[in-house]
């Protein structure tokens, strides 16, 4: 299970990257994601190597974004790619099939394509974000719920999202939503993820 909150986390936040994930499963996420475009392979493998045993023990799984070579040396619980990092089918190869993959998903013709080897989508933009300037356009919560609709496996929101987006997401079939600066930029970002998963159980 992945959903229903996912925390990636922001390396330019005041709390530290480390920080972000412990707050995230402190708080009842069930997956965090590093995600940092500038760090270099072997800063991101000891932060992932440090990282792992403290997620575990929360059953929190800790994934990667972008970074092949470092989630497999990581033995990191799955890996996240965009629609530029490569072939999913070739990329699942590499990574065998005990890791979890997951992939961006920006419009209704990438969801009609969907390769079988994929385990969840990140839909999205559902609104502009400033955590990522060359995201693609929005979709919106209508998009989102047609992108949701096309695909056979868990979908996660993505995109300028927060605890007030809940019942929309829900209302748009969505497994979960994946947060950037709704966790890690709150100012008390266990607090914060820890209302997002409780707004998210059935009333």
């Amino acid at each position: 299970m992945i959903g229903p909150v996912y925390v990636i986390t922001d390396p330019g936040a005041a709390l530290s990257v480390p920080d972000q994930a412990r707050a995230a499963a402190r708080g009842g996420a069930r997956a965090v994601q590093l995600r940092d475009k500038t760090a270099s392979d072997a800063d991101l493998l000891a932060l992932a190597r440090q990282l792992l045993p403290e997620m575990r023990a929360h059953g929190v799984k800790l994934f990667l974004n972008d970074r092949i070579e470092v989630a497999i040396a990581a033995g990191a619980d799955g890996l996240h790619i965009g629609q530029g990092d490569g072939d999913p089918v070739a990329i699942r190869a590499r990574i065998g099939a005990g890791m979890l993959l997951g992939l961006s998903i920006e419009t209704e013709a990438q969801a009609s394509r969907l390769p079988g080897c994929v385990d969840y989508i990140g839909a999205g933009p559902v609104r502009a974000t400033a955590t990522k300037p060359d995201a693609a356009a929005p979709i919106g919560f209508d998009g989102l719920a047609r992108i949701a609709r096309l695909v056979a496996v868990p979908t996660l929101a993505i995109g300028g999202l927060t605890r007030a987006d809940i019942p929309a997401l829900k209302a748009a079939g969505v497994a979960g939503m994946a947060v950037v600066s709704a966790v890690t930029r709150a100012p008390d970002a266990e607090a914060a993820c820890r209302a997002l998963v409780q707004d998210w159980r059935p009333r």
